[in-house]
């Protein structure tokens, strides 16, 4: 770390490189449409990944359009969602976010987004109720590959203790840090080989430090060795 407390650029780039030889370079699938991806991320939170596709697929299944989840009764939008967990906050939630997609625009659609300065984007979906930075950041970039740079649990978690963060920094104020410290062009693969490094090897309580292929760099790691 630098004097600044600041990681260097060359210590991102250890991290980076490292990744990608340990996990590959993440293919980039066909990104769901911006309002697609928005239900998608709300019903991601607190839950894990094969839950929030069931729910979103039950989600289509049951309702042919957005509009028609729109304007369904709550239970019905609820019981569709129910795998992903929290059905009785994230059913509103995601009505809700309609209801103003409407309001503001006159139709469902989020593709205008894509014609907005990146602040002004992020700022319109994070105004929307329940739409924080870390969802803002997941439409903008892998539905429309602007270079806005999600942190989840996972990223805010690794990224503290290697020292790419301040340890009091907040998930919200890390993706101002990360954005500005990671390079754009490897916003898609740093945040999901992170997150894939966070869930096999640096886990929240039990982090397997002595199989972790960024040990030497890693500044938690170097205080244990340390005493």
């Amino acid at each position: 770390m630098s004097a600044d407390h600041t990681p260097t650029q060359s210590k991102i780039e250890t991290v980076h490189r490292r990744l990608i030889e340990a996990y590959g370079e993440p293919a980039r699938e066909n990104p769901l449409p911006p309002l697609d991806q928005l239900v998608n991320t709300i019903l991601s939170q607190n839950t894990n990944d094969v839950n929030r596709d069931r729910a979103f697929q039950q989600l289509r299944a049951r309702f042919s359009t957005w509009e028609a989840v729109r304007d369904a009764p709550t239970d019905a939008v609820i019981e569709a969602i129910r795998t992903a967990g929290l059905a009785n906050q994230k059913g509103p939630r995601i009505q809700g976010a309609l209801r103003r997609i409407t309001e503001e625009r006159g139709a469902l659609s989020l593709d205008f987004l894509a014609d907005m300065p990146l602040e002004a984007a992020r700022e319109w979906l994070t105004d929307i109720k329940g739409v924080g930075p870390k969802t803002a950041a997941i439409v903008l970039l892998f539905s429309m590959d602007r270079p806005a740079f999600p942190v989840d649990t996972h990223v805010h978690r690794v990224s503290r203790r290697l020292g790419l963060i301040e340890k009091g920094v907040s998930a919200a104020k890390a993706h101002e840090l990360l954005e500005a410290r990671v390079p754009p062009e490897w916003y898609y693969s740093f945040h999901l080989n992170v997150i894939r490094h966070g869930r096999q090897i640096c886990h929240a309580r039990k982090p397997q430090c002595e199989d972790c292929v960024l040990n030497d760099q890693c500044d938690d790691y170097r205080q244990q060795v340390q005493g």
